[in-house]
């Protein structure tokens, strides 16, 4: 079974050929495989890590070639599940000359919003060192309660569970409902990673680090907030690391929090023992070493269009880090 098992929505993003146009004006889109927990496990395949996925895509052409993308890139697929009532979520996307996105969701109900439990391979979840989930899955039912389900599965059998909120607001019925179905699930996660506009959502604090403090009192022992190319702050009860970031030339941010997700989760499961049980109690230099990897997967995914295809593999983050290294001057 895989060490890593991420759950929720996978989806065929439709990405503007060219910037700087909204979604309506775009001359033309491209289909890109996407969505968050599935970019994680392609993600976590990638960098070396042995990893699944659970959910639920249309049987149509679109959910065949998400399930086959899966399979290519070394994740397995006994958890994917295919409805004949609704059908693969899409969503298009457009670019900012800075390649910062606008998205429009289709799905009134799409496949992932019905998934149920027994769609689940009994055992599935039982060996996993690492169950994940973002969340999009909590907005409505049965996924909602299928999710909730699984995370507590998961927990009763030991693992480590991780929550990537990845607000997407056009999703929700409004910003209060949002944050009060996401402020439930984060006392359900060890570890949980955030941008700093969603910490500070949470939170109501503009600061990263108090608002990485503010939600580690709600229970998760780690969590990470992405700050681009500034880097990432990490909070435990011991610590508050600063862990400095890239500046890449960026093609897209798609898909760049997922591969830090992905990376970090990785070097999590490596490390074993005390950082899968009490993610914690890490000390300053662990913390520093794991997040120094998950901001270079981050940063590399920013280089290419798309969120799957250009996810790094792991020579070329640990290449990434060398020539880091070497270009630093010695104090």
């Amino acid at each position: 079974m895989p060490d890593i098992i991420s759950m929720g929505e996978m989806l065929i993003d439709f990405i503007a050929t060219e910037k700087g146009y909204g979604i309506g004006d775009a001359p033309g889109f491209i289909p890109v495989p996407g969505g968050a927990p599935a970019n994680v496990a392609v993600g976590a395949a990638l960098l070396g890590g042995s990893a699944g996925f659970v959910g639920k895509v249309g049987d149509d052409p679109f959910g065949r070639k998400l399930a086959r993308t899966l399979k290519s890139h070394g994740v397995d697929t006994a958890g994917v599940s295919f409805s004949e009532q609704a059908r693969t979520m899409l969503a298009f996307v457009s670019l900012t000359t800075e390649g910062d996105r606008d998205f429009i969701f289709y799905r009134h109900p799409s496949a992932d919003m019905l998934i149920v439990p027994e769609d689940v391979p009994d055992g599935y979840l039982e060996d996993a060192r690492c169950f994940h989930f973002g969340s999009i899955s909590l907005i409505g039912e049965p996924s909602r309660t299928t999710t909730l389900s699984l995370v507590e599965r998961a927990r009763n059998s030991g693992s480590l569970i991780s929550f990537d909120p990845n607000i997407r607001m056009s999703l929700w019925p409004d910003a209060d409902t949002a944050r009060e179905v996401i402020m439930e699930a984060i006392p359900l996660a060890h570890v949980i990673k955030l941008s700093g506009e969603e910490a500070e959502l949470i939170a109501r604090e503009t600061n990263p680090k108090r608002a990485g403090r503010i939600i580690e009192m709600m229970g998760p022992g780690l969590v990470a907030v992405t700050l681009a190319e500034r880097g990432c702050v990490v909070v435990t009860a011991r610590y508050g690391v600063e862990v400095a970031g890239h500046a890449m030339m960026v093609q897209d941010t798609t898909g760049a929090g997922d591969a830090f997700t992905a990376a970090m989760l990785v070097k999590l499961v490596e490390m074993g023992g005390d950082a899968l049980a009490h993610p914690g109690m890490l000390g300053d230099l662990e913390l520093i070493q794991a997040f120094q990897f998950a901001n270079a997967a981050g940063a590399l995914t920013t280089t290419a269009t798309g969120a799957i295809p250009a996810l790094p593999r792991r020579e070329q983050v640990e290449a990434f880090l060398q020539n880091e290294r070497s270009r630093t001057p010695l104090q």
